[in-house]
């Protein structure tokens, strides 16, 4: 009998560069959605509390910016990437 256990991308994002690479291939998803899903990913690795500080965002604006569904404003993103450290970069499409 083989036994599974749930994958969970969180445990995976220990480093700057895989979190780069993660959130790269979700903005080259056309579904908007899993970037903000990939943002909440990253945050749950980070601690959302620790985010919440650094991005200047109450715990409750995070979660509700973060929940499925949601439609944060632009001035929200760049908030959660600048409090995780994160820039985003324009490159000519190929």
């Amino acid at each position: 009998m083989t036994i599974f256990t749930p994958f969970d991308v969180v445990d995976h994002l220990d480093d700057e560069e895989t979190i780069s690479a993660y959130l790269s291939e979700a903005l080259a998803d056309p579904d908007p959605a899993m970037f903000l899903l990939a943002i909440k990913d990253v945050a749950r690795a980070r601690g959302m509390t620790q985010l919440a500080k650094d991005s200047g965002l109450g715990r409750e604006s995070l979660y509700k910016a973060l929940a499925p569904g949601s439609k944060p404003r632009y001035e929200t993103i760049m908030k959660l990437l600048h409090g995780l450290g994160i820039k985003l970069n324009a490159t000519p499409a190929a």
